[in-house]
């Protein structure tokens, strides 16, 4: 059994408490009390009559204080006026002195007032009130002479200050008895037959009362008794032997001292367990909350390195295709210059080719004219003539067969020519070829290159969509997390407020578990709800849960948080 197993009000339930039966007869009757004076204020109200009477009596108190004030304001300002002239003041002056005198008492105790409803007291306001009244009594007993010599007279003179000063006193208690009631901050007295019945007790129950701020005087009986009977049921239990109570047990007698009750105190283990598994949960949501972070960190570097090498692999590509394209291109125009040089020197090699056969001919054109003109003028004989013809003949022969072999080595140097310009243009062909095929790799290379920009904004997209998932589960988990700690903070408290035992706390809590799990009890059967729960929560959850170390504890569990959820429990009702 443990110590939270023992009933808060253990004086009342357990049987041994009969010696006590006046002791907690007394508590039951002070706790009553404010319910009979409620409900008298509600069966038995006042009668009209007796209403009139209050509410004229601080009206009554008002006119004959004002009235004593006067009555004591004017002897005392004639005979203050009278004896300031003896003492040396002058006529105008000795007329204001009394006034002086009166009014710094009415300054100050209405100050102190003020002071007091505005809830900043200021007690050296009350004591120059005081001071100035004790001087005025002085002045006005001390004005007929030696006031040992006739009492009597003397204290006539000084017993209206005292009457005005009780009835000042008696409106500041009144107001700081209202001020008290508004702030709430009212603290009861206690009785005098108490200090004289318990001379040695009270002091303690007094230092109780004030140190904790108990304001109730019934309420610090409810407590001491309450006390005494927690400690004569713990002495019960263990045969008068509290050095074999527990801490805990021993908890309500400790914590006495520093206002704590006795329920207080016995529900602080639990509290503090409650605590430090909030404090646990706080830092495993931190830590789970870091961890988070840093692997999103690690995965938002991840995609910037491959964007970043996806870029470094376009502009490569991009670099290399121009590069080859240039080189192309380069060759193209080396290969158009060699092809136009050659040309162009087979083109001179006809040009004075032709005119080496111009000039020739010509030379020819003259040779017969010149042997026309021997022809014609040497007609000396025929046989010259044959000869001349035959030479001619002769020389057509040659000039034919020269003629021919010209033709011939023509023929051959054109072909020639030909063939190189073939060649230049099957070179040309190539280089277009070259070129066409370094303008198809540049635009393979570009192709490449938007593929990898496409894959790269793709990535980004991905990333992105990836990220905002993230943020949306961890927000959807947030918001699960916050709503089932409100749902365990209501039960919680509705469990505090129905003042549940530890089994009863745990087996609810186990039905909560459940029911954050996914478990829907709505419609099923007790023995539907049994393997649906067993499927989700384990023995060893419960065990981890609780800290017990019993299977059958933790089976129990199971089994009446089944049968709650099958009674229809529901966390927020």
């Amino acid at each position: 059994m443990t110590i939270t197993d023992m009933p808060q009000n253990a004086a009342t339930d357990a049987p041994v408490s009969r010696t006590r039966t006046a002791v907690s007869g007394a508590a039951a009757r002070v706790s009553g009390a404010p319910e009979f004076v409620s409900g008298a204020d509600k069966r038995n109200p006042i009668k009209p009559g007796r209403d009139r009477f209050t509410a004229a009596l601080p009206y009554v108190a008002a006119i004959f204080g004002t009235l004593v004030g006067g009555i004591g304001f004017a002897t005392s300002y004639n005979t203050l006026a009278e004896v300031a002239l003896s003492w040396g003041f002058g006529e105008d002056l000795a007329r204001w002195f009394p006034i002086g005198v009166d009014a710094s008492i009415l300054a100050f105790l209405a100050l102190d007032l003020y002071l007091i409803l505005r809830g900043i007291p200021w007690p050296v306001l009350r004591m120059a009130a005081h001071g100035m009244t004790g001087a005025t009594i002085w002045f006005n007993a001390s004005a007929q002479g030696d006031i040992g010599a006739d009492p009597v007279k003397s204290a006539s003179h000084g017993v209206m200050p005292v009457l005005f000063v009780i009835g000042v006193e008696a409106a500041r208690r009144l107001f700081i008895q209202k001020a008290q009631l508004e702030a709430g901050t009212v603290t009861d007295r206690i009785p005098l037959h108490r200090w004289i019945l318990a001379p040695v007790a009270t002091p303690r129950f007094y230092r109780r009362m004030r140190l904790h701020g108990v304001t109730s005087y019934p309420e610090m009986i409810r407590r001491q008794q309450d006390l005494t009977a927690y400690e004569q049921w713990l002495r019960r239990k263990y045969d008068d032997d509290l050095s074999k109570a527990s801490d805990d047990e021993k908890l309500p007698m400790k914590m006495a001292a520093h206002g704590y009750t006795v329920a207080q105190a016995l529900a602080m283990p639990d509290q503090q367990e409650r605590e430090a598994e909030a404090r646990a949960e706080e830092a495993e949501r931190r830590r789970l909350d870091a961890e988070t972070r840093r692997d999103l960190a690690q995965k938002r570097a991840e995609a910037d390195r491959l964007e970043a090498d996806g870029d470094l692999e376009a502009v490569r590509a991009r670099v290399e295709g121009n590069t080859a394209q240039a080189r192309a291109h380069a060759r193209a125009q080396a290969s158009a210059a060699e092809r136009a040089a050659e040309l162009e020197t087979a083109a001179l090699e006809t040009a004075v080719i032709a005119e080496a056969r111009a000039r020739e001919a010509e030379a020819e054109c003259k040779k017969a004219q010149e042997r026309e003109g021997k022809a014609a003028a040497d007609v000396r004989a025929a046989e010259l003539e044959r000869q001349a013809a035959e030479k001619r003949r002769l020389a057509a022969e040659a000039d034919r067969v020269a003629a021919a072999e010209a033709q011939a080595i023509e023929t051959a140097e054109i072909a020639e020519a030909r063939q190189r310009a073939a060649e230049a243009d099957r070179v040309a062909a190539e280089t277009a070829k070259a070129a066409a095929e370094t303008r198809r790799r540049a635009a393979e290379a570009d192709r490449l290159a938007a593929e990898e920009a496409e894959r790269t904004a793709t990535a980004r997209a991905n990333t992105q969509a990836a990220r905002e998932r993230e943020a949306e589960t961890e927000l959807r988990a947030a918001e699960t997390r916050r709503a089932a700690a409100e749902v365990e903070r209501r039960a919680v408290e509705t469990e505090d407020a129905a003042k549940l035992t530890p089994r009863e706390r745990a087996v609810r809590k186990v039905a909560r578990m459940a029911l954050a799990a996914g478990l829907v009890a709505v419609g099923l059967g007790a023995d539907e709800i049994h393997r649906e729960l067993c499927g989700l929560i384990s023995i060893a959850d419960v065990q981890r849960e609780f800290d017990v170390s019993s299977t059958d504890t933790a089976s129990k569990y199971r089994q009446e948080a089944v049968v709650l959820l099958a009674g229809g429990y529901r966390p927020e009702q």
